[in-house]
């Protein structure tokens, strides 16, 4: 390859994508690579899902610039955001383009102190940052590009000096967290991110890379019965969002409305600063394409034939009337959000008076924009999330900054037996203040277990693991290891008792029958006679039970 010290964004938009492309491609692998051997390691899927977000806008640019390239590669990522690998994952890109933005053309020095920048973003991001994971790769990589950026006329020799040292960085992650060394694996996150360096090189080097992308999981949207061909007046379903120029005032949002009703029905547009989503029903979907061209970019088309697939009308009318009443009416005071994990979790949650689940945790973990979405349908001035899982708080968190015009308490509950917890506490007749002070020191005191089996042969804790083992996981490791949940579950419980323990609460899940979780429950009561023990229907898959004890 010629000898060059310069690059342009198109050249950026390629390696970004191909770094995407390379993380898909080996996500299962890195799933795999998850410390503890549980069946819903996702930390490949996390941070593919975050920057799939992203490279689905940067794929869709008809022109590429520094600067719309940052704003489609931060934006994305930012509402893609999954797990706390992907919320990392989501500052770096973050920091990186801001870094880039307003570069007239990209060289060494340009590039290391944008990683710098990206690096010192993704810090700030995580409350307690850990040494020897996806941040140490990114830090140490950044450092290098600083150091070489001194005296730097050649971006190839740049770029594989970079990522030989990110490399290295990651092969001695195991050195710097023992937890690692014992499971004998590298960190999933540092080496998701050497995924990216790795495809972001080879496409700066000119290697042939397809650049297609897997459709992102979107969001269940509960559709009516199919309708028949002759009733479909407008024949085309016509999604997309507009990656706005500038600001749409509330004057153009109603003359694209206005428009849009002209050519056909079913009309939603749903502005804010950056983008517009837009769904019509069309007989010409051409005329909506071109008429949204003139506010932006579009990102995330989707045409279906109504007449030829018989699909029903996804947004009616009366949805929209419908959020129009709920703006209109009086905001509460206070609102809960919380994550769910099975049917029965979910009916607990909401018996408690939650007023919005997002469907998740342990093996799907919620985005950045899932939050969002939320934080939008709760009509409160003060909303408590409960993430109800260590992985998901960090995207809450992203989700409360990103939010203006509602007070948003993030409850870092880590588990869901936290999270009941946190609710139960919840007193309408104390302030705000208060009762996330007394949520906080409440969750402290709930110790939870998890069984589950274990998917590959491993060694933590001090303890050897085999494929099909069944495992209990605690808080802070590994509680108990053996053949049968029954067996398994009682020694959980066990190294989770302690004089204190006044409470013992089982969720059985979708994979137990009520009759095996009630002799459980009579094994535990005959155990613990001055513990209450209760049982619940949890319905959570992966986890044969989730067992708290307060």
């Amino acid at each position: 390859m010629v000898s060059t010290n310069t690059m342009d964004a198109k050249l950026l938009a390629k390696m970004f994508l191909a770094g995407a492309k390379n993380l898909e491609a080996k996500k299962e692998w890195i799933n795999e690579l998850n410390v503890f051997p549980v069946p819903d390691g996702d930390t490949g899927t996390n941070m593919t899902l975050t920057i799939m977000a992203a490279a689905n806008e940067v794929s869709q640019m008809e022109s590429v610039t520094l600067e719309k390239l940052a704003k489609a590669i931060s934006g994305g990522s930012l509402r893609g955001a999954r797990g706390n690998s992907g919320v990392i994952l989501s500052q770096l890109l973050r920091g990186f383009t801001k870094g880039v933005a307003k570069a007239e053309t990209l060289d060494c020095v340009t590039i290391a102190k944008a990683m710098e920048k990206g690096v010192e973003t993704a810090y700030k991001a995580v409350m307690k940052p850990k040494e020897g994971t996806i941040l140490t790769v990114a830090k140490e990589a950044a450092a290098k590009a600083v150091e070489l950026s001194e005296d730097c006329d050649d971006l190839q020799a740049f770029f594989e000096e970079i990522f030989a040292h990110a490399q290295a960085t990651l092969d001695k992650t195991p050195e710097m967290l023992p937890v690692l060394k014992e499971a004998g694996v590298v960190d999933s996150g540092g080496q998701g991110l050497v995924e990216v360096y790795r495809g972001a090189l080879d496409a700066f080097m000119g290697k042939e890379i397809d650049y297609t992308f897997e459709s992102a999981p979107k969001s269940t949207v509960t559709k009516a019965a199919p309708q028949a061909e002759a009733d479909i007046k407008f024949g085309y379903c016509t999604e997309f969002i507009i990656l706005l120029n500038e600001s749409m005032s509330h004057e153009e949002e109603l003359s694209f409305k206005d428009y849009l009703i002209s050519i056909g029905d079913s009309i939603v547009v749903v502005a804010d600063d950056e983008i517009v989503k837009v769904h019509v029903h069309t007989n010409d979907p051409g005329l909506a394409i071109q008429k949204a061209l003139t506010y932006g970019q579009l990102s995330r088309m989707k045409i279906d034939n109504m007449r030829e697939e018989h699909q029903e009308k996804v947004i009616k009318d009366a949805q929209k009337m419908a959020e129009m009443q709920l703006a209109s009416t009086p905001m509460k005071e206070v609102g809960f959000i919380s994550v769910s994990i099975g049917e029965g979790v979910k009916e607990i949650f909401t018996e408690l008076g939650v007023d919005y689940l997002i469907e998740g945790g342990q093996t799907m973990n919620p985005s950045t924009e899932d939050m969002l979405n939320a934080i939008e349908k709760v009509h409160a001035k003060t909303i408590f999330i409960l993430p109800n899982n260590k992985n998901i708080i960090l995207a809450a968190n992203q989700a409360k900054a990103l939010t203006e015009d509602k007070k948003i308490i993030v409850i870092p509950t880590k588990t869901v037996p936290q999270g009941i917890t946190a609710v139960i506490n919840y007193a309408p007749e104390r302030s705000v203040e208060e009762n996330e002070q007394e949520m906080l020191e409440e969750i402290q005191h709930v110790k939870t277990g998890q069984i589950t089996y274990a998917v590959r042969d491993t060694h933590i804790d001090d303890k050897e693991i085999h494929e099909h083992d069944i495992m209990g996981i605690g808080d802070h490791g590994m509680l108990a290891v053996g053949h049968s949940v029954r067996e398994v579950a009682l020694e959980t419980v066990k190294a989770m008792m302690d004089e204190d323990s006044e409470l013992i609460s089982v969720y059985y899940g979708e994979d137990v029958d009520e009759e095996a979780a009630e002799e459980l429950l009579s094994e535990l009561e005959e155990s613990y006679p001055d513990c209450d023990v209760e049982l619940n229907y949890g319905g959570q898959p992966i986890y044969y039970y989730v067992i708290s004890v307060e």
